[in-house]
């Protein structure tokens, strides 16, 4: 060992005589207050004041193992303080050590970064917890970290906000936990996550592809048919191909006037990709010699309000906080994406001008009539706020427009939480270390003509892009800035880090019972914005609450949450989304659900139809079992079954009395399981994963298809 280990060995026992509040209060200053100091600090002075050294950087091998440990000073534990190491990223390293060095028989810490030629470029001084330099307080409160590695196109306006927030980004990774996590894709774009937060659940994209959207709503119309008259009657392909074809048939045989127009689109398509129009079963694009491809056929809204002889869509941005509990922001401002043609109805003749049918930005920026405008008002993308203006002028009541808006998003929220909530345990199963999540939701909302707003989809990832792609010369593309872009996205994405800002954020839920009453209107508020006690130097939060903040008035709708908490409660197995056969058998035994005309075995012969048929559906599942919407369709089932010649939903909420009396007394005479749910299956109004219908059922609960005209005029 050198002479300069045995002088460290020496020092090390000279540090008994240091008080032992010294090291509490050595703390790493955040590196925007690092202070520069003289050039002449160079690494053979660092090593001379090692000598003298609280907690030098650890040199010798034993040392360099005790990497994380602790050492005792005066009988108290000191942890070692190492250098700041590099981030990496991709196999990637950037090399910036700052060494910190901390001077014996003061509370004094000396930061700084290592130049190529070994000098400290510069340094941080905290004593007692101010900063030396210029005389200027330190913060107390440490900078929030964020990840942006994954960021992908929400990049430069991610960028800004943290600029805007002085938090510390690390755009290549980090080896340490970082605060938060924002992913561009999925929760799984980085699968080494076990604190934090990300801005991505588990399961929303596979939740939000048009089928599985289309399954949940449809089952929620079945149990509430005019609170979910908002998404427009839908059939899925191929496997309901049969009854769409014959539901259009006999349509067109009870009245030969009518010509409804429907709009097919891809399952996971995105951004307008391969949606189109047809007027009969018979034009659905197929590929010679193989099936229909996965995807939503939807009746076509023929008579949309429209704006400048121009049909528009609203983006409105849903920041979804928590799902338990249930927590949902939405934006105050959002963009109006217009087409670029005359709006005609739809006839053999227009069903391919996609500029005048199609409001999708990636299709009609490709248009010649396209316009870019640096106004918001103006253009062929403009704000929300600039459309409602313009209908407010017109003598339209626009609370009301916003007020039934906001209705659809709480709504479609509760229609896909169960499900979530079920992909959520599957990855991060209760007692195991995680990240919590949270997203930012772009719902596509179409007003008709009666102002009515229909939903047309929900977006995992909408874009968050802040410029756009324009022709300078011919061939020639660059990005140049989008000032309404900018306007909206940007303010979305800083005020949902503000929401999720770890050391300022605080329980704003209100009890499940709180709340205004079930007849209060909803009231949309102008002016008063929530501060969540954040800088003054900040705007107000752009995101208004919404749940729980209105729980009494949509409370009632979260009935197959609790189906799904029964169901969470038997799967048994952590990490795992399906029931088996055991567990289903389980489930019937301890509800009390078998009698002497429902045996076991025909428990047995509903289970094996019922996966089996919903396997055959979900031809991309690896796992076996019984899914959480196969588990409802035999919920539904059960209920009809016992309680005859009511309405489903009278029939659902008896048999849900039923089960979670039954668990409820079975949870009193014995102790609970380890595995069971986090959620309470007595609540009736606890925050249980939900799902969606069946084929099967749908084919039950699809009422005759009446258009007639005037139904088409109303929409």
């Amino acid at each position: 060992m050198s002479d300069h280990y045995e002088r460290v060995k020496i020092e090390l026992q000279q540090m008994k005589e240091v008080e032992n509040e010294a090291a509490a209060d050595e703390e790493q200053l955040p590196p925007a207050s690092v202070s520069p100091i003289p050039a002449d600090v160079s690494f053979t002075a660092r090593r001379d004041l090692s000598k003298s050294s609280i907690n030098g950087r650890s040199r010798s091998k034993s040392r360099s193992k005790a990497d994380g440990r602790e050492r005792q000073v005066n009988g108290k534990q000191l942890p070692y303080l190492t250098p700041q190491k590099s981030d990496y990223s991709q196999g990637q390293s950037r090399v910036s050590d700052e060494p910190n060095l901390h001077i014996k028989g003061t509370a004094k810490l000396l930061k700084g970064k290592t130049a190529a030629n070994g000098h400290v470029e510069s340094c941080q001084r905290q004593t007692d917890g101010k900063c030396e330099h210029h005389g200027k307080e330190a913060k107390k409160r440490r900078a929030v970290t964020v990840d942006t590695s994954k960021a992908k196109t929400s990049l430069e306006a991610l960028k800004m906000s943290i600029r805007q927030l002085k938090w510390k980004e690390f755009p290549m990774g980090r080896r340490t936990a970082c605060d938060i996590y924002w992913h561009g894709v999925s929760f799984h774009d980085n699968e080494n996550i076990i604190s934090g937060q990300v801005n991505k659940f588990p399961g929303m994209i596979e939740m939000l592809r048009k089928i599985n959207l289309s399954r949940a709503v449809r089952t929620m119309q079945e149990l509430f048919p005019e609170e979910y008259n908002f998404y427009p009657r839908s059939w899925i392909l191929p496997e309901e191909y049969q009854l769409f074809s014959t539901q259009i048939r006999l349509l067109k045989d009870n009245d030969s006037t009518l010509k409804p127009t429907f709009i097919v689109k891809p399952d996971s398509g995105s951004q307008g990709d391969g949606i189109y129009l047809i007027r009969d079963p018979a034009d659905l694009r197929v590929i010679s010699g193989s099936p229909i491809k996965q995807s939503v056929v939807q009746e076509y809204i023929q008579k949309p309000l429209l704006i400048d002889k121009l049909k528009f869509d609203i983006r409105l941005y849903v920041l979804v906080r928590s799902l338990e509990p249930l927590e949902i922001y939405i934006a105050k401002e959002g963009l109006s994406r217009f087409c670029t043609e005359p709006y005609q109805e739809p006839s053999q003749k227009n069903l391919s001008h996609v500029f005048m049918h199609l409001t999708n930005y990636s299709l009609n920026v490709h248009s010649g009539n396209f316009v870019h405008s640096d106004s918001c008002s103006t253009g062929s993308k403009r704000t929300f706020s600039s459309v409602l203006y313009r209908l407010a002028s017109k003598g339209v009541d626009i609370k009301k427009v916003w007020s039934d808006i906001i209705a659809l998003v709480i709504k479609t929220v509760i229609a896909l939480e169960p499900e979530l909530k079920v992909y959520y345990q599957a990855d991060i199963p209760p007692g195991k270390p995680g990240p919590t999540c949270f997203q930012i939701l772009g719902f596509d909302i179409l007003l008709m003509k009666n102002l009515k707003p229909v939903l047309l989809e929900v977006n995992a990832n909408p874009s968050m892009r802040i410029e756009h792609e324009q022709e300078v010369s011919p061939g020639v593309f660059e990005y140049v800035p989008s000032p309404v872009d900018e306007e909206v996205k940007v303010g979305v994405i800083r005020d949902t880090l503000r929401l999720m800002d770890p050391t300022q954020r605080k329980q704003h839920v209100t009890s499940s019972t709180g709340g205004g009453s079930p007849e209060e209107a909803i009231v949309v508020e102008t002016g008063s914005d929530e501060k969540e006690g954040l800088a003054d130097s900040l705007p107000s939060l752009c995101l208004k609450q919404v749940f729980p903040k209105y729980t009494k008035q949509f409370n009632y709708l979260r009935v197959v949450e609790r189906i799904a908490t029964i169901f969470l409660r038997f799967l048994g197995v952590k990490g795992t989304m399906r029931l088996g056969p055991t567990s289903f058998r389980t489930f019937i035994r301890n509800c009390k659900l078998s009698n002497s005309s429902f045996s076991m075995a025909s428990v047995d012969i509903l289970y094996i139809d019922i996966t089996r048929r919903w396997a055959g559906m979900l031809p991309d599942s690896r796992e076996a079992g019984m899914c959480l919407q196969a588990f409802i369709e035999a919920f539904f089932y059960l209920a009809a079954r016992r309680f005859k010649a009511l309405l489903l939903r009278e029939q659902v909420l008896l048999l849900l009395e039923v089960c979670e009396g039954a668990l409820e007394a079975q949870s009193h005479s014995e102790k609970p399981r380890p595995h069971r749910s986090h959620t309470n299956p007595a609540s009736s109004q606890s925050s249980a994963p939900t799902t969606f219908s069946s084929p099967a059922l749908t084919r039950r609960r699809h009422r005759p298809m009446q258009l007639s005209a005037k139904a088409n005029t109303e929409n």
